[in-house]
């Protein structure tokens, strides 16, 4: 097929959003299919810093197209659907509700990946008329939760037909052959001794709180925080220079290449969600969320520690991962203890993620989702 993917990312960024787009992308491109990818801006894009920053193998067109900000994106999504139409595209891909709607109106089969639910004043009834629109269309959901959460808040039944659950995934050839955790901190110059990595955002939400009192109460533990943006990054490191914690060292962004070497420099890889989660694009995300690392972590092979938010259980289990009662810094300190003092526990749970995360790459999640858009093709 040719899809052409719509996207209103910022690119290159480290933003979660345009990590997924580009890895999307890539997967699509791996499977065979004409991807061009058609976001706003201006001038050339260096491939090989794309290379770098988002850990790509693949290369597909990238279009930017000139986009003036009082429109809010309309002469964009316009423009963008014209060039999907000269370029003679099977389909539309998009994050984008609006771009959707006015596919359908020109008759453009799409499909629409949404990761939270529609928002705004024109949320809900833009919604209700794409799914009421009989032109080919499929609706993509990262996970269960989100599609009973639209359908409770809009008081709606969605046609199974018409969707697909479809999780955030991984490259996992990426995370093959790893070397373990003396090996990948010795090659990344870190100071020896038992880690605990967070790899990720430092949105509101992300637990960044626990894991420094978790610190204090375990100074013979080296946590590594990587990620963040420099604003909150420099926050953070006042706030650990004033606890005077020497053992929590932030490395700042890193580009996406590097990061499967930097989750295998720990023993132990934390998730310590709250009960609201915001992301790079704002909101609360905490009931619908497939966050990216959880895939990364489960692909490294490292025992992953989680607040036990309920939509995680679509992925994970007793088996792969070790759970503490959200926002309970007791219940994290307990569990904590469990994993530092017992490697074969902690090897236990790596194996089971290490497997059970082969169902998760970025190439079944898209083949599985063109698959299903072409059944009645």
């Amino acid at each position: 097929m040719k899809i052409a993917y719509i996207a209103t990312s910022s690119i290159p960024s480290s933003t979660a959003n345009s990590i997924q787009v580009m890895k999307v992308c890539q997967a699509l491109t791996q499977q065979g299919h004409e991807v061009h990818l058609l976001i706003p801006g201006s001038g050339d894009l260096n491939w090989d810093e794309l290379t770098r920053q988002y850990g790509l193998t693949n290369r597909f067109p990238i279009t930017r197209i000139s986009s003036v900000k009082a429109l809010k994106r309309f002469d964009f999504i316009f423009k963008a659907l014209e060039l999907a139409k000269t370029l003679k595209a099977d389909a539309v891909y998009t994050r984008m509700l609006w771009v959707a709607v006015i596919a359908q109106l020109r008759h453009v089969p799409v499909m629409l990946e949404l990761h939270d639910v529609p928002a705004g004043r024109l949320g809900k009834p833009l919604f209700l008329r794409y799914l009421k629109s009989n032109s080919k269309k499929l609706t993509v959901m990262i996970t269960s939760a989100l599609g009973k959460v639209i359908e409770k808040r809009f008081e709606i039944s969605i046609p199974e037909k018409s969707i697909v659950i479809a999780p955030d995934g991984v490259d996992d050839a990426r995370y093959k052959d790893l070397p373990q955790p003396v090996e990948a901190r010795r090659q990344l110059v870190l100071e020896e001794g038992l880690t605990a990595v967070y790899t990720g955002g430092f949105y509101k939400g992300r637990g960044l709180e626990l894991l420094v009192d978790l610190a204090r109460e375990f100074p013979q533990v080296r946590f590594l925080w990587v990620g963040g943006k420099p604003e909150a990054v420099a926050g953070w490191k006042t706030v650990i220079y004033n606890l005077n914690l020497k053992n929590i060292q932030l490395t700042g962004f890193i580009p996406n290449e590097q990061l499967p070497l930097y989750q295998a420099a720990g023993e132990i890889l934390l998730m310590p969600f709250g009960k609201s989660v915001s992301g790079s694009s704002g909101g609360n995300t905490a009931d619908v969320c497939s966050p990216l690392k959880m895939f990364e972590y489960m692909a490294a092979g490292r025992a992953i520690l989680t607040s036990d938010l309920p939509v995680l259980r679509e992925v994970l289990n007793e088996n792969n991962a070790l759970f503490y009662a959200i926002e309970n810094f007791d219940d994290l300190k307990a569990k904590f203890t469990m994993l530092i003092s017992d490697s074969e526990f902690r090897d236990k749970l790596s194996r089971q993620a290490r497997t059970d995360v082969a169902q998760y790459t970025w190439q079944k999640r898209m083949q599985k989702i063109v698959e299903r858009f072409t059944e009645d093709l």
